[in-house]
């Protein structure tokens, strides 16, 4: 964390309507997938598409693409903070993910991740939408290009390009990036990508 107070970062916000995930959620949570297993898989895919987000810079000077998107996921301990790691999140399905996950969950509650299993993330994922915050901003992790903050969905008036009102489930994220690798249209195009696919994630499921 102190080291990350050297790295110029900025910050970028993006609302997103949810509604679709969360039917999809409800569909497979009986299966042992999780909310955030499908925001990390629908981030793995986004960061295929757009790898400067998933490059890192390590010795301050020069940056380098990642051959793999390992994500990791922010998790609350006592008495602190691990991300234990999901490795090449990009090329496995949301129930391989899941199984991953719950694997992962239980060596980091019984402190016997290996250093692998939490220091291999080429980009990180916060959920705090599970207890109940809209939103936040979360530190850049040592070495990595950018770290994801995922707030609540909220119901929220919402209207459309014709002017008639409705109530959706919104979701605000919030990314922290390092500025030396990713500029603001980089982040931009990032999150749109992102954005589709929460919005209509049927692909999540293939």
């Amino acid at each position: 964390m102190v080291e990350s107070l050297s790295v110029p970062t900025f910050r970028v916000g993006y609302s997103m309507i949810t509604d679709k995930l969360d039917a999809l959620y409800k569909k497979v949570k009986s299966k042992g997938v999780t909310k955030t297993v499908l925001l990390v898989k629908a981030a793995a895919v986004a960061l295929t598409q757009h790898p400067v987000v998933n490059a890192s810079c390590r010795d301050g000077k020069s940056f380098s693409y990642n051959s793999n998107v390992n994500i990791g996921v922010a998790v609350a301990l006592e008495g602190g903070l691990l991300t234990p790691v999901l490795e090449d999140a990009n090329k496995l399905d949301i129930y391989l993910l899941a199984q991953k996950w719950r694997v992962l969950l239980k060596k980091a509650r019984m402190k016997q991740l290996q250093p692998n299993e939490y220091n291999s993330g080429t980009f990180t994922l916060s959920n705090l939408g599970m207890f109940g915050l809209d939103k936040f901003d979360a530190i850049l992790p040592a070495g990595q290009g950018a770290i994801m903050a995922v707030g609540a969905s909220r119901p929220t008036v919402v209207a459309d390009k014709d002017g008639f009102f409705s109530i959706k489930s919104e979701m605000l994220v919030n990314v922290t990036a390092d500025h030396r690798i990713i500029y603001g249209a980089d982040l931009a195009a990032f999150l749109q990508t992102f954005a589709k696919i929460v919005e209509d994630p049927e692909s999540l499921t293939l």
